[in-house]
């Protein structure tokens, strides 16, 4: 009996030393939970209000019926503000199951240059708990420098109460029941963490039952009639699949377009094509000013679908054309914002009346010959401006700025040819016999590193589609074969290309100095 009781006493004191010791950062880890940071504001605190709130919005929604969903964008308002147009994207997702849901957002607080995945076990909103997908996420923090497993962008203190991600899951835990997350925050505004970002999603999403959902607003604060016009160049942009141009045009020295979940929608648009969606829809679109009132500073909401379609191709992408009055005009626009620097040394100033189409912001590069010979080539790759001050803009630049040349002279004004190129949107190339030479301009991009080849050009030189690979290569100082590297992205542009009409120069008139840009 007496060495039973010792044995029994060093068990105890065995397993006191086991209970008192400090818990292992990995159990720390398990435990760690994340809290609802916004219920009782953006949305309610109340489980069965919150319940009939979302049912009823998801009730009143109407999207057209789209198979084959890859992704969606969903705002991240209050629900009272936004919460009708992010029903929207939901909506398509009723009878459906996935395992599992990423969800990228945009960091509100915090600066940080990566994609945080966070590291911890689960979300909480007041419908319950969503467990992580650690599993996944430490996978998916593995495959890039740039994605990190991380707490930035998800801890919640009382003066960082970030929303955006959060703001999705009562509408993901009323539609599609139990799943698990993946929760992403992006805290910078980089094309190249959103590109690491798309490409590992795509790795590890293949062939598993997973939905992708970038969390974004819209415009901020403008008038409503301006946010409209802003929301909507947004939205176009977003159909037409050239999230080259959005990275570029989100970016804060530029800011064309808007949206504060922009970056999460590009590495959603990524994604979703390395995944074989190749098309997006916008399904609703509405304001602050709907929904509150208040039309004199309002926020943009927009919810839009990405999905499969039939094989991309040319035949599927909408051209874009002029009239012939309309390619006049800007070769007269060229012309003579040309004369008015060469000759007065002063801006030409230009109104798009009674020319709409000349008012929509598009790339576009100005060519300028002498004799048949180069004199002068300059462009902006993205639609940063409106068409006819593109034009006017770069044809000035190419007069005076290409550093090939030496800037024009006036005596040399007469004898100038002029050729506008309009660029249509951008598309990355899935395959290089999509290319078509004489149809297709070239960005050959890596990192930071690019270089461009107008669809003439290969014409010009007589150049198959190897060497028009190989040349844009050397355009954007890249070795020859690079086009073949994984780190090397591809996109392709057809443009309009015309002649400058047979007119003489034209007389001076009256414009005031300008300040020009500096040219993509």
């Amino acid at each position: 009996m007496r060495i039973l009781t010792v044995v029994v006493i060093a068990l105890a004191l065995v397993a006191g030393v086991v209970l008192l010791r400090p818990r292992s950062a990995s159990s720390a880890e398990s435990a760690k939970v994340r809290p609802a940071a916004v219920a009782g504001s953006f949305y309610p605190a109340d489980p069965a209000e919150l319940a009939k709130m979302v049912d009823g919005f998801l009730a009143k929604a109407t999207p057209p019926p789209l198979t084959d969903v890859v992704a969606l964008v969903a705002p991240h308002a209050g629900y009272e503000y936004a919460g009708q147009v992010a029903a929207y994207s939901y909506a398509l997702l009723k009878g459906r199951k996935f395992d599992r849901v990423v969800v990228i957002a945009p960091s509100h607080y915090e600066s940080f240059g990566f994609a945080s995945v966070y590291d911890g076990a689960a979300y909480t909103t007041p419908l319950g708990q969503v467990p992580v997908d650690r599993a996944f996420a430490a996978k998916l923090a593995g495959m890039s420098k740039l994605i990190k497993l991380s707490g930035a962008g998800h801890t919640v203190t009382p003066d960082k109460r970030e929303h955006a991600l959060e703001d999705q899951l009562p509408f993901l835990q009323r539609v599609i029941g139990p799943f698990q997350l993946v929760p992403i925050v992006i805290g910078d505004q980089s094309y190249e963490t959103c590109r690491a970002l798309g490409l590992a999603l795509a790795k590890l999403i293949q062939g598993t039952n997973t939905l992708i959902v970038a969390s974004s607003d819209l415009s901020h604060y403008h008038p409503y009639n301006e946010a409209v016009k802003i929301d909507h160049k947004t939205l176009k942009a977003i159909e037409e699949w050239d999230y080259l141009s959005m990275a570029r045009n989100f970016e804060p020295n530029v800011n064309v377009w808007e949206a504060c979940g922009g970056y999460p929608i590009i590495a959603a648009m990524i994604a979703s094509e390395r995944l074989g969606a190749s098309q997006a829809k916008v399904l609703n679109y509405a304001n602050s000013g709907d929904t509150a009132g208040d039309k004199t500073r309002v926020v943009g909401y927009g919810a839009v679908a990405f999905f499969k379609a039939p094989a991309r191709g040319v035949a599927t992408e909408k051209p874009f054309s002029l009239s012939a009055r309309e390619k006049d005009e800007l070769l007269k626009i060229a012309r003579k914002s040309v004369e008015s620097a060469v000759r007065d040394h002063k801006q030409y100033e230009y109104s798009p009346v009674g020319f709409e189409a000349l008012a929509q912001e598009r790339g576009a590069f100005v060519t300028l010959k002498e004799n048949g010979q180069l004199r002068g080539c300059i462009g902006y790759v993205a639609p940063v401006k409106p068409l006819c001050i593109t034009v006017r803009d770069v044809a000035m630049f190419a007069a005076l700025r290409d550093t090939r040349f030496r800037p024009v002279s006036a005596s040399e004004l007469g004898a100038l040819e002029y050729e506008v190129s309009v660029l249509s949107p951008l598309r990355r190339v899935l395959d290089v016999k999509e290319i078509r030479v004489g149809q297709h301009g070239l960005i050959m991009k890596r990192g930071d590193t690019e270089g461009l080849l107008l669809p003439q050009v290969p014409v010009e030189e007589k150049w198959d589609r190897p060497t028009f690979l190989e040349e844009t290569c050397y355009k954007a100082g890249l070795p020859k074969n690079c086009w073949q590297d994984a780190d090397t992205d591809i996109f392709r542009f057809t443009a309009l290309v015309f002649p400058t009409p047979n007119e003489p120069p034209s007389p001076p008139g009256p414009s005031s100095p300008s300040q020009p840009e500096r040219p993509f």
